[in-house]
């Protein structure tokens, strides 16, 4: 048996859980960061919550005598993709990153690329007046201090009372979201300028397209740096790798 633990809260993280659930003599748990109050349970065994870092993690996958791990988080949840990368070393486990690709600027996108959410919240200062926010919760409060923009703020959650937002509404809702809806998002609001993370995938890019379709501006946030190690573009890819293992642990097993 094959004991894999799968970092995920992603879409693609999910499919790969119901994919590896119908595979004979693979074990799979998925980890859910827990951020959204609600989350989606990925099909088979799952956990919510963090480990407690690198030592957390390590200890977690000690004692569940995990096999392999899967990294399938969020492109821009590099935190807990460097703890993994550091807990797999530590306790000899192999690691695999499956990272969708980044979206490409296309003819007619007027993008304005930054290195963080600081910098996007600077590129908008005397630039805009009216923004469709769509960062998520966790750092909307960098946007606060910008008082002559209004924002269309949009999340799954809610923001915490006690977080400092700017000037506008706050619309919760989750992908995958519909390039009519997304048109008329922008056009009943009024918005000049979108501020996005380059998430990739399929279930957000139609705000892109609106957007390209509208001349209205994008400011987007680059992806952050990963630790190095194996990486897989797709569901699919990451199911091989994972057939590979197997593989190799029956391979082992039988020389025992």
């Amino acid at each position: 048996m094959l004991r894999v633990l799968i970092l995920g809260g992603t879409g693609d993280a999910a499919e790969l859980a119901a994919k590896v659930a119908n595979i004979p003599g693979i074990e799979a748990i998925s980890s859910l960061a827990g951020r959204t109050r609600e989350p989606s349970t990925p099909v088979g065994n799952f956990r919510i919550g963090g480990f407690g870092g690198v030592e957390g993690l390590a200890i977690y996958l000690h004692q569940m005598q995990i096999d392999v791990l899967i990294d399938a988080t969020h492109p821009f949840a590099n935190q807990i993709s460097f703890h993994a990368a550091n807990a797999a070393r530590e306790v000899g486990i192999p690691r695999l990153m499956m990272i969708r690709p980044a979206w490409e600027q296309e003819e007619g996108d007027i993008w304005i690329e930054v290195e963080n959410i600081i910098n996007a919240a600077a590129a908008l200062e005397n630039e805009a007046q009216r923004v469709f926010l769509t960062i998520g919760r966790q750092e909307i409060s960098a946007f606060s201090h910008l008082q002559e923009i209004w924002f269309l703020m949009r999340m799954i959650d809610p923001p915490n009372a006690d977080v400092v937002i700017p000037p506008g509404l706050v619309l919760c809702d989750c992908g995958p979201f519909s390039l009519a809806d997304e048109r008329e998002i922008l056009s009943h609001y009024q918005i000049d300028t979108i501020v996005s993370k380059n998430s990739g995938g399929n279930a957000t890019y139609p705000k892109i397209i609106a957007a390209r379709e509208m001349g209205i501006k994008v400011v987007m946030v680059k992806r952050p740096l990963v630790p190095a190690g194996e990486q897989v573009a797709d569901v699919e890819s990451a199911v091989k790798w994972l057939l590979d293992k197997l593989g190799n642990n029956a391979a082992k097993c039988r020389e025992i």
